[in-house]
């Protein structure tokens, strides 16, 4: 997937974006409307939490996949390999210092398979147009929350093993808003659960997440806290947004 580069006079690609922000120590932000604001002394303080925002990346489709369970390509069928994972998202309004279940928001999310390559898109190291693995969307429920099942997800050069997630407001609000940002996961436990395959085939990843240039802008406010299942591992992930 490529991105326009005005500045470059050339379109480039997600490698050669990563490879700049690096450099730059920039990132990029979906708006800014979302972005939590400081707590002055003397204000109430919402009870659910406010998470940064992070850069939605240049793999985003739009793809519309309705689905719960995003591990297959639903045009085959084949299951993506690797450890189970649930995800539960529950997205809550701020307002008034009080927080108020976000029903009908969208929330999508992406991320890598146990190789590391994304679906549906062209890149240096791997072409998946068409394929659409590990993407898919949910509307959220009465209590704001959604659930997915997925893998947990194998690691690329220069990033920590990370999730993707874009939320966007049903019209509850003044103006429809959206909100990306990233989910991480402990060091240790992904050390633990790469040891076995298909992860292990990759070898150890080469950046951790305090070594990572967009984890460090906020990303230990995003952590997922994994615990285990029968089968792999499930997580829970509560978000306040400020919504005009």
């Amino acid at each position: 997937m490529k991105y326009e580069d005005r500045s470059l006079g050339r379109s480039v690609s997600r490698r050669e974006v990563v490879t700049l922000l690096a450099a730059t120590g920039g990132i990029w932000l979906t708006g800014g409307s979302l972005v939590p604001r400081l707590t002055f002394a003397g204000a109430a303080e919402p009870s659910c939490i406010v998470r940064p925002e992070q850069t939605e990346g240049p793999y985003f489709v739009d793809e519309q996949l309705n689905r719960s369970d995003i591990r297959s390509d639903p045009a085959t069928g084949e299951v993506k390999p690797g450890t189970p994972l649930t995800l539960m998202f529950q997205v809550m309004r701020i307002s008034a210092g009080a927080c108020r279940p976000l029903s009908g928001a969208l929330i999508d999310i992406w991320h890598c398979d146990a190789m590391g390559a994304y679906s549906d898109v062209r890149d240096p190291g791997f072409n998946t147009l068409g394929q659409k693995f590990l993407r898919g969307c949910q509307i959220a429920d009465a209590r704001g929350s959604t659930q997915f099942l997925t893998i947990y997800p194998g690691w690329y050069p220069i990033r920590t093993v990370h999730i993707h997630f874009k939320i966007r407001t049903a019209p509850v609000a003044k103006k429809s808003v959206a909100f990306a940002s990233q989910a991480y996961f402990p060091d240790e436990l992904t050390d633990q659960v790469h040891t076995s395959l298909p992860y292990s085939s990759m070898g150890p990843r080469r950046v951790r997440n305090r070594h990572d240039f967009i984890f460090r802008d906020g990303g230990d406010r995003l952590m997922l806290a994994p615990t285990p299942t029968a089968d792999g591992y499930a997580a829970s992930f509560s978000i306040g947004l400020r919504i005009p």
